[in-house]
């Protein structure tokens, strides 16, 4: 019997060590039809395992690991399989900029930098980018960095990947308004709006490197706060009927996982507890709870439902916007 992927956002890891997977493999399809497109959804509905899925197909440094789409929807697609493996991908989460100071949120930020040019350390030698790219590109490593220098930064990495792979650049961002969030709550929002926005139009507005950027988040922040000016830019919140089953479960995929773990008889009882969310037209599950239901109920005597999803994040960044609206 699959293991249940509780805590598990590795695609790869789920795959390999038989946890149990809802195939939303077919939002591949959806993504590659968006230059630019941020997902919006509540905390635990998979937008992090669903980055990582995208990271696996389109990393070109990920090539070993093409079997992993063997048995999903999206490999009977043969125009979108084309693009497997294909693209340099810069792939970052900010879910842990969490500090109270904009100086500790930039000085994490850096350090994803460092990340992404560890990951990519052949650009440091590389004989396709100039002495001046390379130079540039170590002024990260070398903690050499202002604020302007970092809100270059990812565009200036994707130029580099582009030159040296000869192949568009994908820019995936996870829990992009993370450090927006814990700004308000700090009392530095403003400056740090300042950062994400010039950090966000350099990488995905004015840079010719791009293939394509995907975001996910909690929350829709204005359009002429963060993404001024993007006319290539889309988003898909819980109102919009594009990309609706991808994020979270349908009454379909839930009766499966009911049926596959033996508790079919207890479907109306999950329905009741769990059933409480429309996207666009279409109904959903949260996963959170769904999944933490099938491991108390196949672990246990007790097959009751009980709340798994509340208490799992804050938004106080929502009240700001609530009372600036009175």
């Amino acid at each position: 019997m699959k293991r249940i992927p509780i805590g598990v956002e590795d695609f790869k890891r789920v795959i390999n060590e038989n946890y149990y997977y809802v195939d939303k493999s077919m939002l591949i399809k959806e993504v590659i039809q968006e230059v630019v497109v941020l997902y919006t959804r509540p905390r635990r509905f998979g937008k992090t395992l669903s980055m990582s899925m995208l990271n696996y197909f389109y990393n070109i440094k990920e090539k070993e690991n093409a079997y992993l789409f063997n048995k999903l929807a999206i490999s009977k697609d043969e125009e979108v399989m084309q693009h497997q493996n294909k693209y340099p991908v810069i792939s970052i989460t900010l879910k842990e900029m969490r500090f109270s100071t904009i100086q500790a949120q930039k000085k994490y930020f850096q350090d994803l930098i460092i990340q992404i040019l560890v990951q990519y350390e052949e650009l440091l030698t590389s004989s396709k980018l100039s002495v001046i790219e390379k130079k540039r590109l170590n002024k990260y490593i070398e903690d050499e960095v202002d604020e302007v220098t970092l809100s270059q930064s990812l565009y200036l990495i994707s130029q580099c990947l582009e030159k040296h792979y000869g192949e568009k650049v994908i820019i995936l961002i996870d829990e992009y308004d993370v450090p927006l969030n814990h700004a308000y709550l700090h009392g530095y929002y403003d400056e740090m709006v300042e950062l994400i926005r010039n950090i966000f139009s350099a990488a995905l507005k004015t840079n010719t490197a791009l293939q394509q950027g995907i975001l996910t988040g909690c929350l829709r922040i204005a359009k002429e706060s963060i993404f001024t000016g993007m006319n290539n830019f889309s988003v898909y919140g819980i109102t919009e009927e594009i990309s609706a089953s991808y994020f979270g479960f349908t009454p379909n995929e839930v009766q499966e996982i009911l049926s596959y773990y033996d508790l079919l008889a207890y479907e109306n009882e999950v329905k009741n507890w769990y059933d409480g969310y429309l996207f666009g037209k279409q109904e959903m599950y949260n996963p959170w709870s769904i999944i933490h239901y099938v491991k108390k109920a196949t672990r246990t005597t007790d097959k009751s439902p009980v709340s798994y999803w509340a208490n799992t994040s804050g938004n106080d960044i929502v009240m700001r916007y609530i009372q600036q609206g009175d």
